[in-house]
C-alpha cells in the first residue's frame, strides 16, 4: 500500500517522557533532581488505509495510549513523523479535530448536568456545523443508536449503556472520517456490548469510516477489527489479521465439551493436552495436522452424554498472553 492510499502514516515515531523528583536537604532547600527518561513509543512505523478497523493490543504501559494521543493531536511526538488525513495533528489541531471523532470509555465529552440534546447542540456550535447538515446527521444517529427516549434527560441520569450510545453520537455529529475508540465497551453489559459492536461494524461498512480501537476486551478485538497491532514496550511486535497471527503462534485447535453431568476422568494420549476441567466442562488442545479431530472428540467424550461441543482456534486471550510471554513484553 502506497502512502497516497493511507489515511494514517507514522514514520519512526517516538515519544519520551522525562520524570523526576527533587531531593530535599535537611534544611528544606532543593539540592537537585533525579531525572529518568521513559521511552513510551520507540520508532513506530505503520500506515493505515481508509475504511478499515484496526485494533491496538498491549499490556498497560505498552505505548497504546501515547500513540492514540499523538494521533488525536493531544500530544506532540519527540521525534519522527505523523500524518493523519494529510495533516500533522499537533500542528494543525483545529482542522484536524474537525475530521476526527474520539470516544473514551472512562471519560465523557457530554455536559454532565445538561440534557443530551443540549450537549449535541453545543457540539454543533463547537464544530460550526451547518444547521441542515447537523439536523440530518443528528436525526440519523438518534435513530440508529435508539436515543429518542432519553434525549431530554440530563447525562448524569443515564445508565452507562445509554451514556455510551450518546457518546458515540456526540463523536460522530461532525461526520469524522477517523474515529478513535479507547475502551468503548468498558463496564457495559452483554447486550450493550453487542449493540456497540454492531454499530461500529455499520460505521465501517456503510460510511467507510476508519476505526482505531484500543481495548482490553479481547471479544471487541475478535468481533470488530480487520487488522491487529500487537504493541509491547513502545514497539509494534506484530501486525496483521488476527487469524493469521494466531496461527503463527498456535498450530493447535481447541475443543470444548460440556457434559450433561460431571465430566469423566480423562486418560488422554500424547498429542492432546488438557487446558481445563471444571465441573461438567472439559477443554483440550491438539494439532489437527497430527490428530484427527473426530478421534479427539471421541476420546474426550468417552461415550458420555453431552450438551454442547465447540471446536475452533485457541482463544484470543490465550494467544495474546502466550504472544507477550514469548516476546518478554508483559511488563512494559
Amino acid at each position: 500500500m502506497s502512502d497516497k492510499d493511507s489515511q494514517i502514516i507514522l514514520r519512526e515515531l517516538s515519544k519520551s517522557y522525562a520524570t523526576g523528583s527533587p531531593r530535599w536537604l535537611s534544611i528544606g532547600s532543593v539540592s537537585g533532581a533525579t531525572r529518568k527518561t521513559i521511552d513510551a513509543v520507540r520508532g513506530v512505523t505503520l500506515s493505515i488505509e481508509r475504511g478499515t478497523a484496526v485494533g491496538l493490543i498491549g499490556p498497560n504501559g505498552a505505548g497504546k495510549s501515547t500513540i492514540i494521543k499523538i494521533l488525536a493531536g493531544i500530544m506532540r511526538p519527540s521525534s519522527g513523523e505523523v500524518i493523519v488525513n494529510g495533516r500533522v495533528p499537533f500542528k494543525d489541531r483545529i482542522k484536524h479535530v474537525a475530521s476526527v471523532g474520539v470516544v473514551f470509555g472512562q471519560k465523557t465529552q457530554l455536559w454532565w448536568d445538561l440534557p443530551v440534546q443540549q450537549s449535541f447542540d453545543l457540539l454543533r456550535d463547537v464544530y460550526r456545523l451547518q444547521p441542515q447538515q447537523y439536523r440530518r446527521t443528528r436525526d440519523d444517529l438518534v435513530e440508529r443508536l435508539a436515543l429518542e427516549a432519553f434525549l431530554s434527560r440530563p447525562v448524569r441520569q443515564l445508565s452507562l449503556g445509554q451514556r455510551m450510545r450518546a457518546e458515540f453520537a456526540a463523536a460522530l455529529l461532525h461526520e469524522p472520517s477517523l474515529v478513535i475508540l479507547d475502551e468503548p465497551t468498558i463496564g457495559l453489559d452483554a447486550l450493550a456490548k453487542i449493540a456497540v459492536r454492531e454499530f461500529i461494524h455499520r460505521l465501517v461498512r456503510e460510511r467507510g469510516t476508519t476505526v482505531l480501537l484500543t481495548t482490553h476486551d479481547m471479544h471487541d478485538i475478535e468481533q470488530i477489527v480487520d487488522r491487529v497491532l500487537l504493541i509491547g514496550k513502545g514497539k509494534i511486535l506484530a501486525d496483521g489479521a488476527l487469524d493469521r497471527l494466531r496461527s503463527e503462534v498456535f498450530a493447535e485447535s481447541e475443543l470444548q465439551v460440556e457434559f450433561l453431568g460431571d465430566s469423566p476422568l480423562l486418560d488422554l494420549p500424547d498429542g492432546i493436552s488438557l487446558i481445563e476441567q471444571n465441573g461438567n466442562r472439559v477443554t483440550v488442545a491438539f494439532d489437527p495436522a497430527k490428530q484427527n479431530p473426530a478421534e479427539v472428540i471421541s476420546k474426550v467424550v468417552a461415550g458420555k452424554p453431552v450438551s454442547d461441543i465447540r471446536l475452533g482456534p485457541r482463544s484470543i486471550e490465550e494467544f495474546v498472553s502466550h504472544f507477550y510471554r514469548m516476546h518478554g513484553a508483559l511488563e512494559a
